[in-house]
């Protein structure tokens, strides 16, 4: 049994800057799970479609529950396999995805295509889709569950991470990141909270000389 999971996103760039964002959007604030890429294959059609295959090396920590059932080197990270077509005259670009480090306890396939916003011709959209599938009997349901919670998390990492990349290609100041607003909030908080352990101080002083 294979779950399957499909969604639509949007990125108010063109579909040529998506695709040069696309090649440089490692390393960005959102992708610090993606250790190491490396291009394997590479050619030009007599199309003039480029096609390319990437090797990426990324941290995959698995929950407790699902450890027992790797080889500790395997269990904190994961070798994918990248394959893209990019069509300068259709306009599209599509890509598949899929694991190669422990796939017969889970395996992941996705399949992205990039094409110009019909509703706007400035804009790229792009239809996701996957398939996530497990041959460990008796947790079979518990593992796809878990990546395909895995999963969504993952796209919304990569659509921050590619708005990141489109907005400094395009001169703009990105967007602060996720870790930088936690920080300046934790800031707020430990300040706030001074500040009130310093007047229940205060108060308790008062109360002691009155």
């Amino acid at each position: 049994m294979v779950k399957y999971f499909c969604c639509a996103g949007l990125l108010k760039s063109s579909w040529d800057q998506v695709c040069v964002a696309f090649w440089q959007r490692y390393p960005n604030p959102y992708s610090n799970h993606v250790l190491t890429e490396d291009i394997i294959f590479r050619e030009v059609t007599p199309t003039n479609c480029l096609i390319s295959r990437r090797l990426l090396t990324k941290t995959s920590r698995a929950p407790h529950w699902m450890e027992r059932y790797l080889p500790k080197q395997m269990s904190s990270s994961a070798y994918i396999i990248e394959d893209s077509i990019v069509d300068p005259e259709k306009k599209t670009m599509t890509t598949l995805t899929w694991n190669i480090s422990h796939a017969r306890l889970m395996s992941v396939e996705e399949r992205c295509e990039y094409r110009i916003n019909p509703e706007n011709g400035s804009w790229t959209e792009i239809k996701r889709e996957a398939w996530i599938s497990s041959t460990v009997y008796g947790l079979t349901r518990a593992i796809q569950e878990f990546g395909l919670a895995r999963f969504k998390t993952s796209v919304t990492k990569t659509m921050k991470g590619f708005e990141y990349v489109l907005a400094k290609m395009q001169g703009e100041t990105p967007s602060r990141t996720l870790a930088e607003t936690a920080t300046e909030r934790a800031r707020e908080t430990a300040l706030a909270a001074k500040e009130k352990a310093k007047d229940l101080a205060s108060h308790a002083q008062k109360k002691q000389y009155v």
